[in-house]
């Protein structure tokens, strides 16, 4: 038997939401057959770069340092994953011919692919993909009509003017190789038949669909004729957080109808359908190399999309569309894993873990997470996770703040904008939309409340959170909002 590493090939799309697989994502399907797969996963906080510094780290955001997307100089502290903390990348580049293809959000300090010491093979989207448009005589997706003007507040004091992506849908008009997917479809499978043959190979593709822009080529433009959409697209849940509107989630996402976010939907659907083609060409080049066999895939997603639930747009809340990922782990031949599925709640935060135990590689100290793979093998029962914490600190300044701890079948939320502060609290299990906030309920849910919240403040202790949570906090949101519900328990409207 040989005594070669597994390969490893990680493919996470950007801004997926956990229910947008269906009939139109064949390849995905076929890959979820084959996999273990991860039924409730959640995201270590909904945003790009602290999601992403997390998944390669093993750590919360708080103890990365990477708390949100570093867009200016002024705030790049607070985006830029510390230097004491491993990642995959430098794990793998030891024995595995590592390389990297697509958006290049793990954000250090210089960057992983500027680094001289980095023995990655960095095809990152980013200024490549410029040039080579620019080469070709293109103009990449998007544009001035599918970005929309809000304020953002910086420092905690100032408020700014941002642009940030809207749900404007379009016709791409060039081709697939010239669409972002397509360009890092290309890399990967050059990264694939380009590879040191001498070593296990280990790529993590990083795909940008579906994020916005949702300007897209054909036949995915027009593909998608008809969908269902979720019930709670477009409609505000009841006490749903009023602070949701001086986000950018409620500030872009409020203003479209149901029958606007069809159209949309039509299209973003069709963009996971795109996804799915190039995963299925990723796929089948593995097997034509003969390297499907013998490889450890990984399919997930960075964090969801809110697509107009509770009239929100984006993710950067903690709303199950915004913060549960899709999570597949298809194993090697010759490894028969004792479960095929679970609904246990795990977080992003357990896949490095994971990978270090399934890989032989020595995890590093310090990681938040936990294997997955005692409970792969059937060593244990079900994952140990007790709770699962997630993390919001805002997009390119720290501003609108959440956090989120789901204890089994309960999520609490706590929404924190300025001086104010609102609670949620959802059973998953009876409310999957999450459209009946039980937090005015006091009688009958505030021990459980306090309880959720003293973990979260351990847990906030524990990680060095910037934020405190006042200990009365639940006491005060009963005060300062409990006057203004209406009989069926909603805010009044006027």
């Amino acid at each position: 038997m040989s005594s070669r590493k597994s390969n490893l090939v990680v493919i996470m799309a950007d801004q997926l939401r956990w229910d947008a697989l269906g009939e139109h994502t064949p390849n995905i399907n076929a890959l979820k057959a084959e996999s273990v797969v991860f039924e409730r996963a959640y995201c270590a906080s909904p945003l790009c770069v602290p999601a992403r510094g997390s998944f390669f780290t093993g750590k919360y955001p708080n103890v990365t340092g990477s708390l949100i997307n570093p867009w200016t100089e002024q705030e790049k502290q607070h985006g830029i994953v510390r230097p004491e903390h491993a990642n995959l990348y430098e794990l793998l580049e030891n024995e595995w011919d590592s390389w990297h293809t697509g958006k290049q959000h793990l954000f250090t300090d210089p960057k992983l692919e500027h680094s001289e010491d980095s023995r990655t093979h960095w095809l990152q989207l980013e200024q490549r993909y410029e040039a080579f448009m620019k080469a070709n005589g293109k103009k990449k997706p998007g544009g001035p009509a599918f970005q929309g003007l809000v304020p953002e507040l910086a420092y905690g004091k100032i408020t700014r003017k941002r642009k940030y992506s809207i749900p404007t849908v379009g016709r791409f008009d060039e081709a697939l190789d010239y669409f972002y997917d397509g360009f890092i479809l290309n890399d990967s499978l050059e990264a694939i038949r380009g590879r040191d043959r001498a070593k296990p190979f280990a790529l993590n593709a990083m795909f940008l669909a579906p994020h916005p822009p949702l300007h897209i080529p054909e036949p995915w433009y027009s593909m998608i004729q008809d969908v269902k959409l979720p019930d709670n697209v477009g409609v505000w849940g009841d006490n749903q957080s009023p602070l949701q509107l001086y986000n950018l989630t409620g500030m872009l996402g409020s203003s479209y109808t149901r029958e606007e976010w069809q159209r949309i939907w039509k299209v973003y659907i069709g963009l996971v359908a795109l996804l799915d083609h190039c995963v299925g060409k990723l796929v089948a080049e593995l097997k034509n190399e003969g390297l499907y066999d013998d490889t450890l895939i990984v399919f997930c997603s960075d964090h969801g999309e809110m697509l107009g639930s509770h009239k929100l747009w984006q993710k950067m809340c903690m709303y199950e569309e915004s913060v549960k990922t899709p999570l597949f782990l298809k194993f090697p031949s010759g490894f028969e894993p004792a479960v095929r599925s679970s609904d246990a709640p795990v977080s992003s935060v357990d896949v490095m873990p994971t990978l270090c135990d399934a890989l032989g590689l020595q995890t590093p100290d310090g990681v938040s997470g936990e294997s997955l793979m005692p409970f792969i093998r059937g060593e244990k029962a079900g994952p140990v996770r007790e709770r699962v914490f997630i993390q919001f600190d805002g997009n390119g300044a720290r501003s609108n703040f959440q956090r989120c701890v789901i204890e089994g079948n309960y999520k609490l939320i706590v929404d924190i904008f300025k001086d104010e502060i609102f609670v949620e609290l959802y059973h998953l299990a009876d409310d999957p939309q999450e459209m009946n906030n039980l937090a005015f309920r006091a009688e009958e849910n505030g021990s459980r409340i306090e309880s959720m919240l003293a973990g979260l403040r351990e847990h906030m202790r524990a990680t060095n959170d910037l934020l405190t949570l006042p200990a009365n906090v639940f006491r005060q949101f009963l005060t300062d909002y409990g006057p203004f519900q209406d009989k069926q328990g909603s805010l009044p409207s006027n």
